[in-house]
């Protein structure tokens, strides 16, 4: 393969490891987790959010280390605190060490993008870059399928997570061999970030979608086990549903490059919106849940997708930054989000907390890209 294909192939993985197992999976398996560590909603809301902070650290160091060590260092650093992160998750006997895991295997991603921005300015062609982007932040959604089905095959969480560990240890030798080294392009810009009105829009936007979408993230598993009464079966099959879909985000350079950032911004924030509405309204079905898990997966990434090209937009000369700001401001938005909505959930009741995530999907529609 030329060094271009293979930088695709070993991003996508990497970028399906870090955000499928060392993020994300962890809402998927929250009911089994819950019932042996005895946590509470709000306090499995806290911990959830905790992965979303260590997201919001990472993200920016990772930023600053690729644009000095160049990429292949911190790609390496990624995979490796996603396995040692995944191996704290196994080995929690409490709840304080488990948020601890949690954050670390969760900053995992943080570390995995900026990097795979960097490498993919230095050796793939212009032309080409927006597709190969949005085609390795699409990784989430095969990472995602690939959790689900592990719940499907084996309902023992700390197996399950030890797999994943040990998948993303592996990953860190592929990565050694395919992701280039050296710093930055000459002539590059480092330092401090400039805002301009694009990224102020931006970071509103990507904070605003990133709060709505722990809705299903973080929660999708607890409300099919009370809207559904399903379990560990059940949120595996969301989960593969989000996943799969979400491999279309992989088109999302080509549809910006078609019509442009604000339709596709706008379309794909309705479908959040309706995902989040149709996984977790009172009379949802089986198969208007698993419809809804479709669409939020899909939007989902397309969105990330979205952020990813308006971030390098904004910041031409910076990809790794320009891609930083986008993704840190919808991790920041995580962090705000899952306690909040396991908050709600206590207090108010599921429906409200749904509800009122569900219409905050939309406030992002404002922005222009």
């Amino acid at each position: 393969m030329s060094p271009a294909l293979t930088l695709g192939t070993c991003g996508f993985g990497l970028i399906a490891v870090c955000y499928g197992f060392a993020r994300f999976a962890f809402g998927l398996f929250l009911p089994q987790i819950d019932a042996e560590l005895s946590l509470s909603t709000s306090l499995s809301g806290f911990i959830s959010g905790g992965s979303f902070l260590g997201y919001c650290v990472a993200i920016v160091a990772s930023a600053y280390l690729t644009e000095r060590l160049g990429p292949r260092l911190v790609a390496i650093g990624a995979a490796l605190v996603a396995g040692i992160g995944m191996l704290g998750i196994v080995m929690a006997t409490s709840a304080w060490w488990l948020a601890l895991a949690v954050l670390l295997a969760g900053s995992s991603t943080g570390l995995a993008s900026p990097p795979m921005a960097a490498a993919v300015d230095k050796i793939v062609a212009p032309k080409r870059q927006s597709l190969t982007n949005t085609v390795i932040n699409a990784g989430t959604g095969a990472g995602v399928v690939l959790s689900g089905s592990m719940a499907l095959w084996m309902e023992d969480w700390r197996l399950a997570f030890a797999g994943f560990a040990a998948t993303a240890l592996l990953l860190s030798v592929a990565v050694a061999f395919s992701v280039p080294g050296g710093k930055h392009k000459a002539g590059a810009k480092v330092g401090k970030v400039s805002l301009n009105a694009l990224l102020i829009r931006l970071i509103m936007a990507s904070f605003l979608m990133g709060a709505a979408s722990t809705a299903v993230w973080s929660f999708g598993g607890q409300l099919l086990a009370l809207r559904l009464d399903w379990g560990h079966t059940g949120s595996g099959l969301l989960w593969i549903a989000i996943g799969g879909a979400g491999m279309a985000g992989a088109f999302a350079g080509a549809l910006i490059t078609r019509f442009g950032i604000n339709p596709i911004h706008r379309i794909f924030l309705a479908a959040l919106a309706l995902g989040v509405f149709m996984v977790g309204m009172v009379n949802t079905t089986p198969a208007m849940a698993l419809i809804g898990g479709l669409l939020f997966g899909m939007a989902y990434i397309m969105l990330t997708g979205v952020y990813l090209v308006w971030g390098i937009n904004a910041l031409p000369e910076r990809p790794a930054t320009g891609l930083m700001v986008g993704f840190l401001t919808i991790a920041v938005g995580q962090t705000a989000g899952a306690p909040v909505f396991g908050m709600m959930m206590d207090q108010l009741g599921a429906t409200t907390a749904v509800v009122a995530f569900a219409g905050l999907t939309l406030t992002a529609a404002w922005a222009r890209g």
